[in-house]
């Protein structure tokens, strides 16, 4: 393993979700949902019965700490995924953190954003969550990073989960692929997309991404579902394509 992009991988990682402030929304409310193994926290706005929901699922968060360690607590420090979410003018969106972000939950453990960030139990409980909260609605999954392949995950777990869209940013597709590119143990204790979901999709991945590289998506994403985003890098840059995140149809 070359250890000294391993430590420049998880730098990275570091300060790009350098922390912030952020103001929730007054029509979004906070709230704990239970999904088997976890509490899971969310932020939700509900206004229209009949209208589609758009699903945020977050990234890894602050998995490792400046050093390389596992944290304690993953919550991202960052919010690019929060003001996306937050941004969005649909009726019904929900942004959804990952197993052990913004919860003090005593089942949490460091595994489950780390070498099983995306473990059966992992998709389970996130699955959980999303079927409960989209109610049968219409839903457009987004999925941030690590995000986008437990979402993926989920879709192809879940075939009465009525996904009309699919979109990922910045996304890992595929851990293996993405943990053999960037000499990075693997995760051996996570499930793998073994196939992208058959359902309509759009993947945005940032030309300058160090963390996710573009040629890696492009080895795995159709090149008419792949829109590359010119001098984006892994959580900036994507400001002018949002109208594309935020629409149901196309």
């Amino acid at each position: 393993m070359n250890k000294f992009l391993y430590i420049f991988l998880l730098l990275c990682l570091f300060f790009c979700s350098c922390a912030k402030n952020i103001t929730v929304p007054a029509e979004f409310d906070y709230r704990e949902v239970s999904a088997g193994a976890y509490n899971l926290a969310c932020w939700q706005k509900i206004s229209n019965e009949k209208s589609p929901v758009h699903i945020y699922i977050e990234g890894d968060g602050n998995a490792f700490n400046g050093y390389g360690y596992p944290t304690a607590d993953p919550t991202p420090k960052g919010t690019f995924l929060r003001e996306i979410a937050f941004n969005d003018p649909n009726d019904n969106v929900i942004y959804l953190a990952r197993p052990g972000q913004f919860v003090k939950d005593q089942n949490k453990n460091q595994t489950d954003w780390t070498t099983g960030r995306f473990s059966k139990k992992i998709v389970d409980s996130v699955s959980l969550a999303v079927n409960e909260m989209s109610k049968g609605k219409q839903v457009v999954l987004i999925g941030y990073s690590g995000g986008a392949l437990l979402s993926g995950l989920i879709i192809n777990e879940n075939p009465n989960l009525n996904v009309v869209k699919w979109i990922t940013i910045a996304g890992v597709l595929n851990h293996t692929k993405w943990t053999e590119k960037l000499n990075l143990p693997p995760l051996k204790d996570s499930l793998d997309l073994a196939y992208l979901p058959k359902v309509k999709q759009v993947h945005l991945a940032g030309e300058k991404d160090k963390i996710v590289p573009v040629e890696l998506t492009k080895s795995i994403v159709p090149a008419q579902d792949l829109i590359i985003v010119p001098k984006a890098t892994h959580n900036t840059g994507f400001d002018k394509y949002y109208s594309i995140i935020y629409s149901s149809d196309n």
